[in-house]
């Protein structure tokens, strides 16, 4: 009697057999690679991928304990922004945990104490394996929760030090040196009046993107004495604005803390006549595509967004596997996309 080949892909039976090794072997190289050798591993690997075998995720959770899935907590929505910087960090953690062989599990919360709640329920439930934060503020109650229950997690961010937990693991942009370069920018082009149009204080990253601003001005002795702060939405971004534009004298340049901001100035000055890229120069943060398609384009201070993807869940996956960390900090150099906003005095 032939025996009848259920339907479906290939087990890892049919695997090991194709690559002549055990079973536990070809469970280690997808599972536990560092117990293979270097050149069995990459045989396994070549034959999965050759028979493409896909591991039964639910029969790997029960055996390992592990769900293989990390939760994140999508941002409330935020109407009359330009600003879609979770959208674009959301697709590279995506990327990078699939490549990892893990997925997100998104959640909503619209208050902290409903964040909580759902964090507790996933912990008690063995829902996900860790978490991922972000949008990270001065005295943000998160990480210390998590740290408390010892619940696995990597911050894009970087909170209050001391306020958590000794082995946070972070990762961050480097948001003064990012204020900073634009306004080494500016002064490059001419400009001496400078301003800044930024979150109130509560807000972690438009505080370090103007202590860049404030340092690099005294650096060339310039007085950083225009700050504006405005909620980061355009209509009060173009009041903030205004209320710069309106000043005697006027700037002629403004270091924006997003590009929000950047479009509130953008507004402004068409009220009041001037041109942006002649009569005003402005200098926005997170390079977002409104960025590249507004008119003239908007000079822009980009964040490694890819690169914040990968390194978060380096951190988080060597935590789940209870390696020691050989970086708790990490810190990310942005990078100035210099375009059409920012034109010579």
């Amino acid at each position: 009697m032939t025996r009848q080949r259920r339907s479906g892909g290939p087990t890892i039976l049919e695997v090991a057999r194709a690559a002549q090794v055990s079973r536990q072997t070809v469970s280690n190289a997808l599972n536990a690679p560092d117990r293979v050798r270097p050149d069995t591993l990459r045989h396994v690997l070549a034959v999965v991928d050759r028979l493409g075998y896909q591991p039964n995720r639910m029969a790997r959770s029960l055996r390992t304990r592990s769900t293989r899935q990390i939760g994140y907590r999508l941002d409330p929505d935020r109407s009359g922004t330009a600003s879609v910087l979770q959208d674009r960090f959301l697709h590279a953690l995506t990327t990078a945990a699939e490549s990892a062989d893990y997925l997100l599990l998104l959640f909503s919360a619209g208050r902290t104490s409903d964040e909580f709640t759902r964090y507790a329920d996933m912990l008690r439930t063995g829902s996900v394996d860790g978490f991922v934060l972000s949008g990270i503020d001065p005295g943000d109650p998160r990480p210390g929760w998590l740290a408390e229950r010892r619940a696995p997690f990597v911050c894009f961010g970087t909170p209050d030090p001391g306020g958590s937990a000794e082995d946070l693991l972070t990762v961050d942009v480097d948001n003064v040196h990012g204020g900073e370069m634009a306004v080494d920018h500016l002064v490059e082009r001419g400009h001496r009046n400078i301003a800044f149009l930024g979150w109130p204080p509560t807000s972690g990253p438009g505080e370090k993107r103007m202590q860049g601003w404030q340092r690099a001005m005294r650096r060339h002795g310039l007085a950083p004495d225009r700050c504006v702060r405005a909620l980061d939405t355009v209509s009060d971004s173009t009041r903030a604005a205004l209320h710069l534009l309106d000043a005697s004298p006027a700037p002629t340049a403004v270091v924006a803390a997003s590009d929000t901001f950047a479009m509130g100035c953008y507004v402004a000055a068409r009220q009041r006549g001037l041109d942006i890229g002649r009569d005003l120069a402005v200098v926005g943060s997170d390079d977002s595509p409104t960025a590249a398609v507004v008119s003239p384009a908007l000079t822009s201070v980009r964040q490694p967004l890819d690169e914040i993807g990968r390194t978060v869940m380096r951190l988080l996956v060597g935590r789940l596997q209870n390696q020691p960390p050989t970086d708790t900090h990490v810190l990310l150099e942005p990078q100035l996309v210099v375009r059409e906003s920012t034109g010579q005095v």
